[in-house]
C-alpha cells in the first residue's frame, strides 16, 4: 500500500493554488463548448489540461552547502554576462555576473529562492513586455526584483533576483515580503505565462552552468560563492 501511495504521489504532481481560478474557468468553458460542439469541447478540454500542467508545483530535492546558489527557475540558461545590476536593487553599481534562466510556456513557473537568507527589499518596476529572451528585457520589461541578504565564510553577501515578464507573461506573482527569512529552495513567486529570472551574483562567485543548459528550480547549481566546483554538498 505504501508503494502504491508513493507512486500516485509522484504521478499526480501538485497544482499551485494560483492556477485554481484558471482551471475552474477552463472547466466551465469546456462544459459549455462541449454542449454546443463536441469538437470545441475537446479543444477546451486540451487547453484546460495544459493549464493544469502549466501550474504544476512539484517537490524538489535541493542541494545544500554554504555558498551554493541554485536555480530560481525551470528553463534554459540563455544569458551569462557581466553587467551593471538594476539600480532599483541598490546593489553596488559595478560590473556584476548575471545568470539568466528563460522559461517557456511548457516549463514549471513556480520560482524558488536560490540561497538561504533574509529578503532585504522588493521593488516592482513597470515596463514593456518584450521577448524575455532578449538581453534588453532586463532593463525595459516589467519586472519584480528582490535582494537576498545571505552570508558565506562568515562574510555578508547580497544577491539580486529579478523576475521579468515576457512577451506572453503579464502577471508576476510574489509570495514573500521584505524581512522574510527563507531557506534555499523555498517558493517565492511565479510568473504567468513564459518569462525569465535573472540572478546577480556578488564578487568572487563562480558560475557552474553553461549557455543552453537546462536548469531545474531548486535543484540545478548555478554558481558557487567561493568554494569552487569540486566541493561536496548534500541534498534536502
Amino acid at each position: 500500500m505504501t508503494d502504491l501511495i508513493e507512486t500516485i504521489r509522484r504521478t499526480l504532481v501538485p497544482i499551485h493554488k494560483e492556477g485554481y481560478p484558471f482551471i475552474l474557468i477552463g472547466i466551465v468553458l469546456t462544459v459549455l463548448a462541449g454542449y454546443f460542439s463536441q469538437f470545441f469541447g475537446w479543444i477546451f478540454l486540451i487547453l484546460t489540461l495544459w493549464v493544469c500542467y502549466f501550474f504544476r508545483d512539484p517537490e524538489r530535492v535541493t542541494p545544500v552547502a554554504d555558498g551554493l546558489v541554485v536555480s530560481p527557475a525551470d528553463g534554459r540558461v540563455n544569458l551569462i554576462a557581466t553587467v551593471l545590476p538594476p539600480p532599483e536593487l541598490d546593489l553596488p553599481q559595478v560590473p556584476t555576473l548575471r545568470v539568466s534562466v528563460f522559461m517557456n510556456v511548457f516549463d514549471c513557473h513556480v520560482n524558488r529562492v536560490p540561497v538561504s537568507g533574509r529578503i532585504g527589499q522588493i521593488h516592482y518596476t513597470p515596463g514593456l513586455f518584450l521577448n524575455a529572451e532578449l538581453d534588453k528585457a532586463s532593463d525595459d520589461n516589467e519586472r519584480n526584483g528582490m535582494v537576498i541578504e545571505t552570508s558565506h565564510g562568515g562574510q555578508p553577501k547580497r544577491i539580486g533576483v529579478v523576475q521579468i515578464a515576457g512577451l506572453v507573461a503579464r502577471r508576476i506573482v510574489g509570495f514573500v515580503s521584505a524581512g522574510d527569512v527563507l531557506g534555499v529552495g523555498e517558493r517565492f513567486g511565479l510568473i504567468r505565462f513564459g518569462s525569465r529570472v535573472d540572478v546577480y551574483l556578488p564578487a568572487g562567485a563562480t558560475v557552474l552552468v553553461g549557455l543552453g543548459q537546462k536548469a531545474v528550480a531548486g535543484e540545478t547549481i548555478l554558481a558557487d560563492l567561493g568554494g569552487g566546483p569540486d566541493r561536496v554538498f548534500k541534498r534536502i
